[in-house]
């Protein structure tokens, strides 16, 4: 099992990979996230308590709301412990696409991968790691191992690429984003 101490050096250079990512200041007129720095959205920042200038949200203020909202809140360190890089893709998914979208692909594709549930139960689609999930996640790997968390990724990163494309399909001022979506959020970042 992976050192907690480990686990948060990780999180913070994920946290620090998807601030590079996103970038500084932004304000697409096609973004219906409004003005966003770092990536995190006007909307965000200020329910976080951040009422300055969005164009001057410090670095350090957005590591904070990443850690706090995308990482603890939904559990992600919980995964973490049991396998970092499926807990790397639910941090970037859930940064992109919320935290119970992420977690919503990780159950979908657990219950797909569970053999007719002869690995382990079924569990709810239900968007929380809670006990069952983790406990989905802890069969799978047992009856998978390091190789499967690679089929795991794999599963969960073509469900975020079918949500990518149905998004753009349904709204065409999103395939503005689609290209640097699936370059940028898709496989190895």
């Amino acid at each position: 099992m992976p050192r907690p101490d480990l686990i948060a050096r990780d999180a913070a250079a994920l946290i620090d990979a998807v601030i590079d990512r996103e970038g500084r200041y932004v304000n697409h007129p096609a973004d219906r996230g409004g003005p966003t720095c770092w990536g995190i959205t006007e909307a965000v920042a200020r329910a976080q308590g951040y009422a300055g200038n969005m164009r001057s949200l410090p670095r350090c203020e957005a590591a904070s709301i990443y850690h706090r909202l995308y990482w603890l809140r939904p559990g992600f360190d919980k995964v973490a412990l049991r396998t970092p890089a499926i807990a790397a893709e639910l941090f970037d998914t859930g940064v992109n696409m919320g935290t119970g979208t992420a977690t919503g692909f990780l159950q979908r594709a657990l219950n797909a991968l569970n053999r007719a549930a002869r690995d382990y139960p079924d569990i709810a689609v239900d968007r929380e790691i809670g006990p069952r999930t983790l406990s989905a996640l802890d069969g799978f790997v047992k009856a998978r191992g390091k190789d499967g968390e690679i089929v795991l990724l794999r599963a969960m990163e073509a469900l975020q690429g079918e949500r990518y494309i149905a998004l753009a399909e349904r709204r065409p001022s999103q395939e503005a984003f689609l290209y640097g979506w699936l370059a940028n959020r898709i496989g190895p970042n």
